[in-house]
């Protein structure tokens, strides 16, 4: 009998250590780091399927366009020095080159309507545009550039406009120059300035001392977005739309808008002092791209960084539920197995991924709503079943409560996520320091109620 007592000592008292508890729980936390990992890269998996839908639906609609328009463009001829690989003598090679010349001013009236298509549970925004291009070229002046006249070739002088992505034209483009009405070609002559895009011979003389005026209306559909470079000297732009939910983005912000319900209206007046390029230059010089702005037409809702963002909080979430635990195992003198923290960690990660799931299919809210009542009945029940103590059930499913509704608030408020997430920090752990001011850490029986029963 008394052999009996003592083999079953050390099982007790390993049972009974408190140290022994603290490290199992903490091997616990770090274990289901591995899920959660697992939970963010879920995420991102399905956020770069989304992705790909978008790029499957664009190939077919049209991408992304940047309009850069106009360009007048004017080839020449160079002279340079070409040495020879053979025998390393120099020679002067003629080489045909562009000069590039800006509008002196522009004004472009867009009317944007999107439509939202559906790939498999995914939402796409692809629209229709119209736009109206306007403006004036100055009276051509080569003075401020080393070319002789002889060497510039007029009679090819191309109206250039520049077009992301080619497909999006639906109509016939028609170019009002001066008193001619002319019609586009396909493709540019020289990728200097735009990789892709439509291209008019123009007449120019340089004896005309007249502005040269132009006019064309373009009927551009696109997928997402619709940026615009600011290459006129004086640079409108004016977009309306009856989309609700744009995102002003690129160099510059509009100097006006509205955005409501019914939709949005923006105004920007961009001058060439605001960009880093001039009205005229010959050859490759210049980034353009870098001074484009426009529109982002977004969806109201990115579940996908709205579940990066709860999913960051996993590890405070599963820690500070599992501290609770053992403050009542130390308060109460009950006794909760590895196991069933095992589980209890297993469901509050499971809670990512239906939130991840049911967000597809519903709004982030009513999702994350659905899945933390789920997750919360769960683990009630477990905990009233193990516990047998309905106070107890009580107090753990309040703090689940306040917890989830702490990360609800802090996804919501993404400026202040770092200044509420702190203070939510800060309160938990003097919530934690109170709680266990009174224990006596080196004199613990997690068992004392059980041992007294026996």
């Amino acid at each position: 009998m008394e052999s009996s007592q003592l083999q079953q000592t050390p099982k007790k008292s390993l049972k009974n250590n408190v140290y022994f508890k603290i490290t199992t729980i903490i091997i616990i936390v770090l274990l289901l780091l591995v899920p959660t990992a697992m939970v963010h890269n879920l995420i991102q998996e399905r956020e770069q399927t989304q992705n790909q839908a978008i790029e499957e639906v664009s190939s077919k609609w049209a991408g992304a366009q940047t309009l850069v328009a106009p360009i007048l463009s004017i080839p020449y001829i160079k002279y340079v020095r070409e040495t020879s690989k053979k025998d390393t003598t120099e020679k002067i090679v003629a080489v045909k080159d562009y000069i590039h010349i800006l509008p002196d001013n522009l004004e472009i009236t867009g009317t944007i309507n999107p439509e939202k298509r559906n790939r498999g549970i995914y939402d796409i925004v692809v629209y229709n545009s119209k736009v109206e291009i306007t403006g004036t070229f100055k009276a051509l002046d080569f003075s401020a550039l080393d070319i002789l006249p002889q060497n510039i070739k007029l009679d090819k002088a191309e109206f250039v406009v520049g077009i992301d992505d080619l497909r999006g034209i639906e109509k016939q483009v028609e170019l009002q120059w001066n008193n001619q009405q002319l019609f586009f070609n396909p493709g540019v002559s020289s990728t200097d300035v735009v990789a892709s895009g439509i291209n008019a011979a123009v007449l120019v003389d340089p004896l005309q001392k007249e502005n040269y005026r132009f006019k064309l209306t373009l009927d551009l559909k696109g997928s997402q977005n619709l940026y615009f470079v600011p290459v006129g000297k004086v640079t409108d732009v004016k977009l309306s739309s009856s989309w609700p939910n744009p995102s002003f983005t690129g160099a510059f912000l509009p100097d006006s808008r509205s955005v409501a319900e019914n939709g949005f209206k923006a105004n920007w007046n961009v001058l060439h002092l605001n960009r880093n390029y001039p009205q005229m230059w010959t050859g490759s010089r210049f980034d353009l791209d870098a001074s484009a702005f426009g529109i982002d037409l977004l969806l109201p809702v990115d579940n996908y960084q709205k579940a990066y963002r709860s999913v960051q909080y996993a590890i405070l979430f599963i820690g500070f539920t599992f501290l609770v635990f053992f403050f009542i195992e130390v308060l109460n003198k009950v006794f909760i197995h590895p196991i069933q923290y095992i589980l209890v960690g297993v469901a509050l990660i499971v809670f990512y991924t239906l939130l991840l799931s049911i967000s597809e299919h519903i709004s982030f809210d009513l999702a994350f709503i659905v899945s933390a009542l789920s997750t919360l009945l769960l683990i009630a029940g477990y905990v009233r079943a193990i516990l047998k103590s309905s106070k107890l059930t009580l107090l753990l499913s309040a703090i689940l409560v306040i917890l989830y509704a702490f990360i609800f608030v802090i996804i919501q408020l993404q400026d202040y996520a770092l200044l509420i997430g702190s203070i939510g920090i800060f309160v938990i752990l003097a919530l934690s320091m109170y709680f266990s001011r009174q224990i006596d850490w080196y004199n613990l029986n997690l068992t004392e109620k059980v041992n007294k029963n026996e």
